[in-house]
């Protein structure tokens, strides 16, 4: 629902002042603008995104209101980005902002808060997201684990999120954001479903995901597969010898037949694991490359969210023993 402007303003000046109490995180959500909502835009207006994930979203549900463009590529990792002084200068050129949010942009964080601060629409899709959604790392309930797009129902909710911002920026179109963003929702309603039917074929035993790093807890809470992570939430953080031994003895107890690299990580700490498998009888592969913090590259399939988790789906599925067509949810 669409607030007064007057409402808008006021509670922008209560936003800053709270910030770190609300519950969506304001510490690391810049609030938006106050503009009439009689207002005409001129269009295309300019938003520009962080993480490819947002971009697929806002480019659907803006359509050719907006022209969109995305500062985090193909295979960079959103933990670990530093942003340039062009990309600064686009975030303070851009009419509209949008983010993930929940530190995923670790290293950007500041920048974006700095620029809500001016005044800028700036949003983080993740908001207004319904808390039971997202989860928190063990012993770190203080921080939510922001790689929420794996889980295609909570994701949803961020398209929402998009199309109500959309609204309040622009609201002479806010009916065609809506209505935009519900056809994209179906869409996705789709895509879940797949991924639920192809990750339920695995043999039980062989449910077990593991990858580079801890990006597929809500995948793994989403379709039911446990999932391992050799690196921790962020990339930043470092495996230790320990560990690695610790998941070798997982892959020889459990009989695994695969382990996962990702796009966006080193692959080192996965051929470890294969190594020291190996290095006590037991046969383990890689699976296959999965898509974790960035998707594939821009123009191609697997360069949008829907592409993204249909190959994630359907590549776990065929190494762990499940059944899923080769080309995938939409044979592409």
């Amino acid at each position: 629902m669409l607030q007064s402007p007057a409402f808008r303003s006021s509670m922008l000046l209560v936003v800053v002042a709270a910030c770190g109490i609300a519950l969506t995180g304001c510490s690391e959500t810049p609030n938006k603008d106050g503009q009439a909502s009689g207002s005409t835009r001129s269009t295309p207006y300019t938003v520009v995104t962080t993480v490819g994930m947002v971009t697929d979203i806002v480019e659907r549900v803006a359509g050719e209101r907006a022209e969109v463009s995305g500062i985090i590529g193909t295979g960079v990792d959103p933990h670990l980005y530093k942003p340039t002084r062009n990309d600064i200068a686009q975030l303070q050129a851009a009419d509209v902002v949008f983010y993930c949010g929940l530190l995923l942009e670790g290293k950007m964080t500041d920048a974006l808060i700095k620029l809500g601060r001016s005044g800028k629409p700036i949003y983080a899709v993740t908001e207004r997201i319904d808390p039971k959604y997202l989860l928190s790392p063990e012993g770190d309930e203080g921080h939510h684990d922001p790689h929420v797009w794996m889980d295609v129902t909570a994701w949803i909710q961020a398209v929402r999120v998009v199309a109500e911002a959309l609204g309040e920026y622009d609201p002479p179109h806010a009916e065609e954001y809506r209505v935009n963003a519900d056809n994209y929702s179906a869409e996705l309603e789709s895509l879940d479903a797949y991924v639920k039917g192809v990750i339920a074929s695995i043999p039980g035993e062989h449910r077990v995901l593991v990858t580079a790093h801890d990006a597929f807890n809500y995948f793994g809470r989403a379709y039911g597969l446990r999932v391992v992570g050799i690196q921790g939430l962020s990339t930043e953080s470092e495996a230790g010898l320990e560990d690695i031994n610790r998941l070798v003895g997982l892959l020889v107890e459990t009989g695994l037949p695969a382990v996962f690299v990702e796009t966006s990580v080193a692959d080192r700490n996965v051929k470890a694991l294969i190594e020291g498998a190996a290095a006590r009888g037991a046969t383990v592969k890689i699976g296959g490359s999965l898509f974790s913090d960035a998707m594939g590259a821009s123009g191609t399939y697997e360069g949008t969210y829907i592409g993204m988790l249909d190959h994630n789906a359907t590549t776990i599925a065929r190494a762990l023993g499940g059944k899923a067509p080769e080309r995938g949810f939409r044979d592409k």
